[in-house]
């Protein structure tokens, strides 16, 4: 048997390793981690021809100017720590000097966590304002037998977490739009927040907005007090479904005009459409079941596709 030389064996140690299908979040990111490794791999092998290491200099695994990279990781300091649900923490981020991450509306980041030695990938939208300066913001949700729920849950103040991004977004623009309806599950709420923001900010922009949140109960909506603000400009209004709630008698009274319980469904769906001002365009976030049920729905109540953005 040939044994290899000891040349080969460093190329071998220096080869790009092919991602795992846990790595890849799954969210169509361009570029996709596969796509990264395709430019690594064939890179390595331009190099392995010229038997010239130095070409692999310019790959960078993870960079340390803690600008934001879709190809590359970039390590940011957690700064804060908020458990807003028994299983909800919002997260923020320290960004160097006053820079903001320069998202554009609704886009996502993906979080790269090791777990028993196995890294794993996910994707999740800031819920801060793009703009915001010197920080961003996360809203995460930690799931018993999450994988990378098991690495979140390991955090603390002060610790360096690596992301890479941005990726897709809606391509929102004022006043395009006479109503958004905004059909959000849980987390999912994270995508919607900039975008509603960016129209209660912006006093030229008459776009109608109506967020229909759902949780299972009262107590696992999150951000109640940013949503109650939210609620207070002429042209917004928020629902909130509620799955596991059996009567509204317990709610603060402020609550209960604007409450269902039971689930989103079809003749719900309805009723929230024929109460919108203007024919709506829908986002709608949430798990693969919810949007494939919401889609049944808007089509029932006769939304067309093309009236459709599916984070």
């Amino acid at each position: 048997l040939q044994t290899m030389s000891g040349n080969e064996h460093d190329w071998l140690a220096l080869k790009p390793q092919e991602p795992s299908p846990s790595q890849c979040c799954g969210s169509g990111c361009k570029p996709c981690i596969y796509d990264v490794y395709e430019k690594e791999l064939a890179q390595w092998e331009r190099a392995k021809a010229k038997q010239d290491k130095s070409l692999l200099m310019e790959k960078k695994e993870q960079s340390n100017n803690s600008e934001l990279n879709p190809d590359t990781f970039t390590a940011f300091n957690i700064s804060s720590v908020e458990q807003l649900t028994e299983d909800t923490y919002q997260y923020k981020f320290e960004l160097p000097g006053n820079s903001s991450l320069r998202l554009s509306l609704g886009q996502h980041i993906v979080l790269r966590g090791v777990v028993n030695g196995l890294e794993v990938q996910r994707a999740y939208t800031p819920i801060s304002r793009g703009n915001a300066e010197g920080y961003f913001e996360v809203l995460m949700k930690c799931y018993e037998a999450g994988l990378m729920s098991q690495y979140i849950k390991t955090w603390k103040k002060g610790d360096m977490v690596f992301w890479r991004g941005p990726f897709g977004g809606f391509p929102y623009q004022p006043n395009k739009h006479g109503e958004l309806l905004m059909l959000a599950s849980g987390t999912g709420l994270a995508p919607m927040l900039p975008i509603l923001q960016s129209i209660t900010d912006d006093e030229e922009d008459e776009t109608f907005v109506t967020l229909v949140g759902c949780f299972r109960t009262f107590d696992k909506i999150y951000l109640k007090p940013l949503l109650q603000d939210l609620a207070r400009y002429w042209n917004v209004r928020i629902f909130y479904v509620l799955s596991q709630e059996t009567s509204l008698e317990k709610l603060p009274w402020s609550y209960q005009e604007n409450t269902y319980t039971g689930r989103l469904n079809e003749d719900l769906m309805k009723t929230v459409i024929n109460s919108c001002r203007r024919r709506p365009f829908v986002l709608i976030c949430g798990s693969s079941a919810f949007n494939e049920d919401m889609r049944r729905y808007l089509k029932a109540a006769g939304i067309k596709e093309n009236s459709c953005f599916v984070f």
